[in-house]
């Protein structure tokens, strides 16, 4: 968790103010989203990122809803 938030850190909190909370908390969601969970692969998920892994365990009867 300290790596993670020391990258968070460095990346977003420290680049720039913030007018308020929304648009620093849509700067974190969009960072979380693009950069940390869309290319880190875990070794539990075969060394495939989440983005990857879900589609393949995601059965299709609960895509189709």
């Amino acid at each position: 968790m300290e790596s993670f938030f020391a990258l968070l850190q460095k990346n977003v909190l420290d680049r720039r103010s913030w007018a308020n909370h929304q648009e620093l908390r849509i700067a974190i969601v969009a960072w979380i989203e693009r950069t940390y969970h869309r290319r880190r692969r875990q070794r539990r998920l075969a060394r495939l990122t989440p983005v990857d892994y879900e589609p393949i365990m995601t059965p299709p009867a609960a895509l189709a809803t």
